[in-house]
């Protein structure tokens, strides 16, 4: 069998699974079968496949019929530009959350706290585009605070990034110019309508088992103290929270403001500290 054939039956068992892009996921995981870059993958269509490639290419086929992530059968994501480590145990980079670090590319800030940091991809990011800046990545999960570390060493950023297994704010006692997080925020009555795909990822950072908005009174709540004089808030949201999410803020002594991603839906709430 080619490559090509190989490639056209795979696309085939992910459509009728119902995956999403089922040919762009077939190739990707086909250049990962083969241990090459996908773009090589179309240099490889005419060519026969080695039985050894086609048995690992038709093992992870497998898996994402079944609907396991991409990123979990290949151990990596792209995310703003990079290429990070993910494992069952962290959220999956999101394109969506690059409007969060846009936004926060846009600002002055030499110090960063990232709030439940997961894979430590939005830290990790802002601290290599932003080479003389520190930060502390904090989250609950042990697991997860490992596989941050790794993508700090992997970027060149671990010297700046201190990574804390921690509840939020617990133990932190510095002040930041900017603190940004992407929170769980799905509520538990929304979680059965989610892809499939999500029931492979850590539910404590999806749902926070409640109506979606605990996470943002803890961080509205113990930001005060934490955020430098004209420091800057950043946290994503679900499309339809702009407006309860502003209001925990405002309540907190903020002034807000909604930012949209690519696709025109409320994805940030910038917070500063209201002036007077």
């Amino acid at each position: 069998m080619t490559a090509a054939q190989a490639l056209a039956q795979a696309a085939a068992r992910l459509a009728e699974a119902e995956v999403p892009d089922p040919a762009r996921d077939a190739r990707r995981l086909l250049a990962h079968a083969a241990g090459v870059d996908a773009t090589r993958v179309t240099l490889m269509a005419p060519e026969p496949l080695p039985d050894t490639v086609a048995e690992r290419f038709a093992h992870l086929v497998a898996q994402r019929a079944a609907r396991r992530p991409v990123s979990h059968l290949t151990g990596a994501r792209e995310f703003y530009g990079r290429r990070f480590q993910v494992t069952p145990q962290v959220l999956d980079p999101r394109p969506e959350t690059e409007t969060l670090v846009e936004a926060a590319l846009a600002l002055p800030f030499a110090s960063v706290l990232d709030l439940g940091t997961g894979s430590g991809a939005i830290l990790v990011t802002l601290l290599a585009e932003r080479e003389h800046a520190v930060g502390v990545g904090t989250d609950l999960s042990e697991a997860a605070c490992l596989v941050a570390s790794a993508n700090a060493v992997a970027h060149g950023v671990a010297a700046r990034a201190d990574i804390r297994a921690t509840y939020w704010f617990d133990g932190v006692t510095d002040q930041f110019d900017l603190i940004v997080s992407n929170p769980p925020y799905i509520a538990e009555a929304e979680m059965a309508e989610l892809a499939p795909e999500l029931a492979h990822e850590p539910r404590m950072a999806l749902t926070d088992e409640g109506d979606g908005l605990s996470a943002y009174h803890a961080i509205a709540a113990g930001a005060a103290i934490r955020l430098a004089p004209g420091g800057t808030i950043l946290v994503e949201i679900g499309a339809s929270q702009g407006a309860d999410v502003c209001a925990i803020f405002l309540g907190e002594g903020f002034e807000t403001r909604i930012l949209s991603d690519l696709d025109g839906r409320d994805r940030v709430v910038r917070a500063i500290r209201a002036s007077g």
